[in-house]
């Protein structure tokens, strides 16, 4: 397995810039996730890594070497795709072993690979099947199971469970983090879905505007966000975001932050409201707040009813609050 270290990395499209001074080592068998929202750079990141882009500047290091001038085929680099890209003539079998066989590896070896995949991925049923004779998941573990034969240095996904429905997605998340504890492999997974993000990484890079915000553990960027961006941008519910003029606080603080699950509703608390909307999700209530001008989302253990348009009190404890500067910085 591989480790990966991107050094300046800087990418333009003619005039306009994508990525900007982009640095990030990645150790070996670890499971490292891009993710932001949509146009932040992180699929052309990834691209960039396979060698299916161009750097405008900067290097890209697999294991010790300098990769910038080698095709994606001498990259050691293994990529499933978003739309699976099986061939529709060819079986699953065939499907697997394609890469294997334009190598020119062994007929044993080849047989060999792919049994190992198909094991792991339980897919030995399926083998003389053609993809159109495959679900949506059996698809897309087909696709992960023809990166699996190759053994490569590095494993990249790019948005692979997109097209997937909700049941469908949390399985084959389950599959994913599953083969990563197996191989001890090296990957890099692109998401826009921070849910994804966080249950599956050790390490998550937070990117917007072709700039890395923050690079951490899923809890680290819960927990300890440099700034309104990431704040917001990791936890479901978001994170609420207050005006300051319902609090005392010094003038350096622009923005206050409260986590949803922060909150609670009282007989008194700091601040008022009326109850616009409610999520009863089951295991929880997501009560939103009508503050002023402002919707404040609580989040509830447990199932509990509310009128719409009750005057509520929300309670919370100082040190849950997060506080922002005029720049978006984080001062605690």
């Amino acid at each position: 397995m591989g480790s990966l270290s991107l050094r300046n990395i800087h990418k333009s499209f003619g005039s306009v810039e994508v990525l900007t001074d982009i640095n990030l080592e990645v150790d070996e068998s670890e499971f490292v996730i891009f993710v932001g929202p949509s146009g932040c750079g992180k699929s052309t990141l990834l691209r960039i890594i396979a060698g299916l882009e161009d750097a405008t500047s900067g290097d890209v290091l697999i294991g010790d070497e300098r990769v910038n001038a080698l095709p994606p085929s001498d990259r050691g680099i293994a990529m499933v795709f978003q739309t699976y890209a099986l061939y529709p003539h060819l079986n699953v079998r065939k499907n697997m072993s394609l890469g294997l066989k334009q190598a020119k590896k062994s007929a044993e070896y080849i047989e060999e690979r792919v049994g190992v995949a198909a094991d792991m991925l339980e897919l030995g049923p399926y083998l003389d099947r053609r993809p159109a004779e495959l679900s949506g998941g059996q698809r897309q573990r087909v696709a992960i199971g023809r990166a699996i034969v190759r053994n490569p240095k590095l494993f990249l996904f790019d948005e692979p469970l997109s097209n997937l429905d909700a049941a469908l997605r949390v399985n084959t998340r389950l599959e994913i983090a599953n083969l990563h504890r197996e191989l001890q492999s090296t990957i890099i997974y692109v998401t826009h879905d921070q849910v994804e993000a966080m249950t599956l990484a050790d390490k998550i890079v937070v990117l917007q505007g072709g700039r890395v915000e923050q690079v951490g553990s899923p809890m680290d960027l819960y927990n300890d966000p440099d700034n309104l961006f990431v704040a917001g941008f990791i936890g479901s519910p978001a994170m609420n975001f207050l005006d300051t003029k319902l609090f005392d606080l010094p003038a350096e603080v622009k923005t206050v932050g409260l986590r949803p699950e922060s909150i609670s509703l009282a007989d008194a608390g700091q601040i008022s409201g009326k109850v616009s909307h409610l999520e009863h999700l089951g295991a929880d209530t997501n009560v939103y707040v009508k503050i002023g001008e402002g919707l404040i989302t609580v989040r509830i253990l447990g199932q509990e009813e509310y009128q719409v348009g009750t005057t509520v009190h929300l309670d919370f404890a100082t040190d849950d609050m997060f506080l922002f500067d005029s720049d978006d910085k984080r001062i605690r």
